[in-house]
């Protein structure tokens, strides 16, 4: 057969119930398809040229997720950067020094706006030729295209055009939206992972029209044509509508004939499909979003910093424009030296008026140095490292999986440091996502001794109740912590077999056949591996089986009845068979089950059933499914074990399990046949009542069942999980768990990882259902206010202040309180529990509580998830974590931080967290602080020197001030600096509550160094100008210049500002102490240097330190004198505050540095205790709780023994 071709003989269309057969459309019968502007699209298959032109110019493959490209860089680029009003300020000074009313030569305005706007250029340039690569890698990848004469060969993805025809193999992603002609298995199915598009890792079964199925090799395609008519691109994944023109004949066609762009083909050798959307018209790209700007409050903040200062230039400005008017006006006629007559517009006493507002504008530029023109891309380069040290923190590794943390925006490192409230996804998240077969029910008895993770910590709890004596309660917290810690590896659980965790030797080694009810344990077996729709797969490794199943559930129950000795281990079109061994001394027998009919599990059904007939010709109905939903189908004779499984089921969902029941039926062969006639004829439906037509017949059939007993499955919590809340909730953070899960299952989750405890209130808020439909909705309302307003009033009412509530709602009820009216009443509810916990939630509705928590709090929130349904939550909150599990990376893709595991929020938050936003915060007052005392020297010398524009300092000097002299130490504070180590920061996590009180960057702060930059310039000038005005400046009686005081004055603002910078650092290294005194270094090189250079070049400052600056004494002293008195009162007030009023810092630096933690250990357990933020949730809680409890306990034990002594 041409292309090699080998069939898998599987026709799963015999099998499959909803949406998985072939409707076709016969001569008499009329075509299915809509017409219109929103279906006008049309494909000529095996045509691809006649796209190329008009009517159609449809998109080629090509993608492009890049801002700009060659032409648009430039003019977005420069947009983008101009956007910054500093930035728009410093053009127009620019422009402005082009003129004569300019004091400064245009290349010293020019020159630092071009480096600044051209790095952060550069920057953005190289960020979006990362996407590039990233495109281009996708962009060349290859396919099997057919180019005509029924010969396929290689094509990168960007060269194919709507209307090709591709071979897609095994395990390839599909480069297009393509149209399924037919695949490897005779029937045309495929299975398809949809893990980049919805994050699910479930197998799709997709399949072809049945017209199509002859085109099954290459040579088969030489003479294929075909039309189609379908809907024009859009971003829906989940729906199509279309028809398929072939032989005269037109089919509908629907979404499960598509193959999408991203989704990989999996366990089918290859598939043939023909292009209908390709490149950006593919439905991946048109869900591809932009992900919304975030930008931090700190940076919001700064823009306000920005306009203050502003104003402060404009108003000195506006001073200066007025004196200088008067002066004109008033003095300059006197001046004779200046000729008055001979004058211009810019000075003219005759126009006082227009000469004052042209100085306005000298005044405008001249100060110009208030505004710190390389804060902004200082800001950028020092996220930028930030980030990078976050990527490669060694402890955010997870080895299991290879990947490390990731910041994928680099704009929100400080914003870490601020979060209020974290909202979080369960399973995957809390959850490992890894179901493991834990306990059953079968016949109304329990199975299944092994513990799971929640019974294991309500044990540790139980134990520690039992603790007795006093000593031992005030001792034990750090023990009791660390053993909860590390109780995993001394009660090793981890099952040697993936999916399998069960131990129990009445069911294992084929016990099982010595219970009474070995007949219906029989029957739980055979559901087992019967009611499904996995595929085996050969491990060579180990000589199984493994399982493609479509869910983790579904997996782990096939590998538990494997366990149990019914190994599923071949399926074909018609039948599975199972291997059983009912013993370890029997032999294995192999048994075939005909698969009549397969009606599979959805959301709407909440079960799953097969029918099959055994090797005795009887046919049985085997189903599995929720718990509610079966017991609504049972038999009356079927209910015999259903108040013992119903006691089982409780007390495994308390356990934080995931159960099903399973039942069965006896079918019939007239039954069977009269109900499978009307299923069949359901099938062949065409319309848009066929799937309820399916569905209605199913339901007929899944009545009257036998009750047989239920599974239990455990979605294990991850590791570190309890530790890690603990922790953030010392931190001060407020936890809410958003989850899809029932309410039994998250509360549950929520004992496990110390969100809830023993003696909590739980407040669960619910609707009413026992009213009249058209009442409903305002009943339910009505209901939901009462509830919420009793709840505030129980919560107002307690005197206790350890007393803690939890709020639990399910989706439903979140309906109605996420309404206008509604919606502030539950927030004041829900901030002023411990925990909140929401099931039962949609993705949107995981996004409508975190934009509900944002904008109600006005407190920053942070959203974390794995999943495609946590993408909404992610990209609404202030910061969105995504978690890279096994359910895909679209929650990554969507995040701004990605982490391997829920623990590491824990380092990411209180380490990183805390040290971005001091570093930031610090930063940016540090610019601001430079600016002002070097800006307002300048206006000193202005008003000094009657308003006359002329700038004290040399050009050369002012565009090296924050270019490079001052530039990279202030980049070293916002990389390197530390307040504390990353160890003390984890043992003492209320450090982290000084970031959410914004305690290093409110107002008070801001304004604080305002006025230490004021206090500098005034000591600066005023000191500068004292000690050389008034003496001679060397020893040859020369007096100071201009060039002589701007210089003195300039070295020492270099000299305070560094020291400065190094009074603040509270860790140093090589690299700090290299840029912080080599800027000092650098200074005088330059100075030597451009003194060097030809007088025309350096003009006044010709050789100024070698034979004037340097042997003049007073030149080193003043410096001295005027470092020291601008860094005094800075240092006083730092040394008053440690010894007065210390910050928690402050005090750990002292122990840390006096080494008191080492040598009076039980000092520092008291103040590790100390600064933990008192909290009602997390292990630390359960132990403070229990503490109180046995205080109680000994107070009323020695109250009775006193009044017993009395008597």
């Amino acid at each position: 057969m041409p292309g090699g071709r080998r069939r898998d003989r599987l026709r799963w269309s015999k099998i499959y119930t909803f949406a998985r057969f072939w409707p076709t459309v016969g001569d008499d019968e009329q075509p299915s398809f809509h017409g219109g502007p929103s279906y006008s699209r049309t494909v000529h298959c095996n045509q691809p040229q006649l796209h190329r032109k008009k009517p159609f110019k449809y998109s080629s493959n090509y993608i492009t997720t890049t801002k700009y490209n060659v032409i648009t860089f430039l003019p977005k680029a420069l947009f983008e950067q101009f956007r910054r009003v500093a930035n728009i300020y410093f053009l127009l000074a620019a422009a402005l020094s082009l003129t004569p009313v300019s004091p400064f030569t245009p290349v010293s305005m020019i020159a630092p706006l071009a480096f600044v706007v051209g790095l952060s250029m550069a920057k953005e340039a190289l960020e979006d030729w990362r996407r590039f690569m990233q495109d281009m890698k996708v962009n060349m990848r290859k396919v099997n295209v057919h180019k005509g004469e029924g010969q396929f060969d290689h094509k990168q993805w960007q060269n194919i055009r709507v209307g090709d025809v591709v071979k897609v193999e095994k395990d390839q992603f599909f480069p297009a939206d393509l149209l399924l002609l037919s695949s490897s298995y005779e029937d045309g199915i495929c299975y398809v992972e949809t893990m980049n598009l919805d994050g699910e890792t479930n197998l799709k079964v997709k399949r072809s029209l049945e017209v199509t199925l002859a085109l099954d090799d290459d040579e088969a395609f030489r003479d294929f044509t075909a039309t189609i008519r379908c809907e024009d691109p859009n971003p829906n994944l989940y729906t199509f509508v279309g028809n398929f023109d072939y032989e005269r004949q037109i089919f509908a066609l629907e979404p499960n004939h598509i193959l999408l762009r991203d989704s990989k083909l999996r366990n089918t050798n290859y598939v043939y499909g023909v292009v209908i959307f390709a490149g950006h018209d593919s439905k991946v790209m048109q869900n591809a979003t932009k992900s919304p700007s975030k930008r931090s409050r700190i940076e919001k903040k700064m823009d306000r910093i920005i306009y203050v200062l502003f104003t402060l230039l404009v108003l000195i400005s506006v001073i200066s424009s007025i004196g200088f008017a008067i002066i004109t006006k008033n003095k300059m006629p006197n001046w004779w030296y200046l000729q008055p007559d001979q004058t211009t517009s810019l000075y003219d006493p005759d126009r006082a008026a227009l000469s004052g507002f042209l100085h306005l504008v000298t005044a405008l530029i001249l100060y110009g140095y208030l505004i710190p023109i390389s804060l902004y891309v200082s800001i950028e380069v020092v996220k930028v490292l930030q980030a990078t040290f976050i990527n490669g923190d060694i402890l955010m590794y997870d080895e299991d999986t290879g990947n490390h943390a990731q910041a994928r925006t680099s704009n929100l490192n400080e914003e870490l440091g601020q979060v209020d409230t974290i909202l979080s996804d369960k399973t995957g998240t809390l959850t490992c996502n890894q179901m493991d077969f834990l306990k059953c029910s079968i016949a109304g008895v329990s199975y299944g001794v092994r513990s799971s993770e929640v019974e294991i910590a309500a044990s540790k709890h139980m134990e520690s109740e039992a603790t007795g004596d006093d000593a031992g309660v005030y001792g034990s917290y750090e023990v009791e912590l660390d053993h909860e810690i590390d109780f995993k590896s001394d009660n090793p659980r981890k099952p040697t077999i993936k999916g399998f965790s069960f131990e129990d030797d009445r069911l294992m080694h084929g016990n099982w056949a010595k219970e009474p009810t070995a007949d219906t344990i029989l029957l739980f077996f055979r559901i087992l591996a019967l009611c499904h729709s996995a595929i085996p797969e050969p491990d060579e490794k180990t000589g199984g089986f493994t399982y493609e199943a479509e869910s983790p559930d579904e997996a782990a129950f096939l590998v538990a009845a494997r366990e149990f000795g019914f190994e599923f281990c071949k399926r074909t079109q018609s039948s599975v068979f199972i291997r059983e061994k009912y013993s370890s001394s029997e032999d294995l027998i192999e048994r075939e089950f005909k698969i009549l009919n397969l009606l599979e599990f959805n959301s709407k059904r909440k079960r799953m059933s097969v029918i099959v007939r055994d090797a005795s010709g009887k046919i049985f109905l085997l189903c599995k499914g929720a718990d509610s939903i079966i017991f609504d189908r049972l038999a009356k004779n079927g209910r015999m074990y259903e108040s013992e499984t119903n006691k089982h089921l409780t007390e495994y969902g308390e356990a934080g399990l995931r159960t099903l029941a399973l039942a069965y039926r006896v079918l019939d062969e007239s039954e069977y046949s009269d109900w499978n006639a009307e299923f069949l004829k359901a099938k062949t439906t065409i319309g848009p009542d066929r799937e309820a037509q399916v569905e209605r017949i199913s339901d007929l059939m899944e009545r009257d069942l036998i009750l047989v007993g239920a599974t239990a499955v455990e979605d294990k919590l991850q590791k570190g999980v309890p530790q890690c809340i603990d922790k953030l909730a010392q931190a001060g953070l407020k936890i809410w768990v958003l989850t899809g899960d029932k309410i039994e299952t998250a509360i549950n989750i929520g004992f496990a990882c110390s969100l809830l405890r023993q003696g909590m209130k739980q407040i669960c808020l619910s609707t009413i259902n026992n009213v009249v439909a058209q009442d409903a909705n305002k009943a339910a309302k009505e209901s939901l206010l009462m509830q919420i307003t009793n709840a505030s009033q129980m919560i107002n009412l307690e005197k206790d202040p350890y007393e803690a509530f939890a709020l639990i709602i399910d989706g439903k009820t979140l309906t109605y309180v996420l309404e206008d009216d509604m919606k502030n009443h539950f927030l004041n509810l829900a901030v002023n529990c411990a925990s909140v916990i929401c099931c039962r939630v949609s993705p949107k509705q995981k996004a409508l509580v975190t934009r509900l928590v944002k904008e109600g709090t006005g407190k920053v929130t942070l959203a974390i998830g794995d999943g495609a349904n946590d993408v909404g939550m992610i990209q609404e909150a202030d910061i969105g974590v995504g978690i890279s599990g096994v359910e895909g990376m679209q929650a990554v893709m969507a995040s701004d931080f990605s982490i391997s595991q829920f623990r590491f929020l824990e380092r990411l938050l209180v380490v990183h967290g805390h040290w971005c936003y001091k570093r930031i915060a610090l930063m940016i007052c540090y610019f601001f602080y430079k600016n002002i005392a070097f800006g307002l020297t300048i206006f000193f010398f202005e008003a000094y020197t009657g308003f006359s524009g002329q700038s004290v300092y040399d050009d050369w000097y002012m565009l090296l001030f924050n270019v490079v002299l001052t530039s990279l130490p202030v980049i070293t504070l916002g990389v390197f600096e530390q307040d504390v180590s990353s160890e003390v920061c984890l043992q003492f996590p209320a450090l982290y509550q000084q970031g959410q009180r914004n305690l290093f960057f409110d107002w008070y702060r801001i304004i604080g160094w305002m006025f230490n930059g004021l206090y500098t310039s005034i000591a600066i000038y005023f000191l500068s100008i004292g000690m050389l005005y008034h003496q001679a400046f060397r020893s040859g009686g020369q007096t100071a210049d201009m060039a002589v005081v701007g210089t003195t004055m300039f070295t020492s603002i270099i000299w305070t500002v560094n020291v400065q910078i190094a009074l603040i650092m509270n860790h140093f290294t090589w690299i700090q102490h290299l840029f912080v005194w080599g800027s000092v270094a650098t200074w005088y090189l330059f100075l030597v240097a451009y003194g060097m250079s030809s007088p025309t070049i350096s003009g006044n400052a010709y050789q100024i330190l070698l034979e004037a600056l340097g042997p003049a004494p007073i030149f080193w002293i003043a410096t001295i004198i005027v470092t020291a008195a601008c860094n005094i009162p800075y240092l006083t007030h730092k040394a008053f505050q440690r010894a007065f009023n210390p910050q928690d810092q402050h005090v750990i630096q002292e122990i840390k540095y006096y080494k008191k933690d080492i040598e009076d250990a039980h000092m520092w357990k008291r103040e590790k205790s100390k600064a933990r933020q008192k909290t009602k949730i997390g292990f630390t809680a359960r132990v403070d709780a229990k503490i109180r409890q046995l205080r109680e306990r000994l107070n009323k034990r020695a109250l009775s023994t006193s009044q017993s002594l009395e008597e």
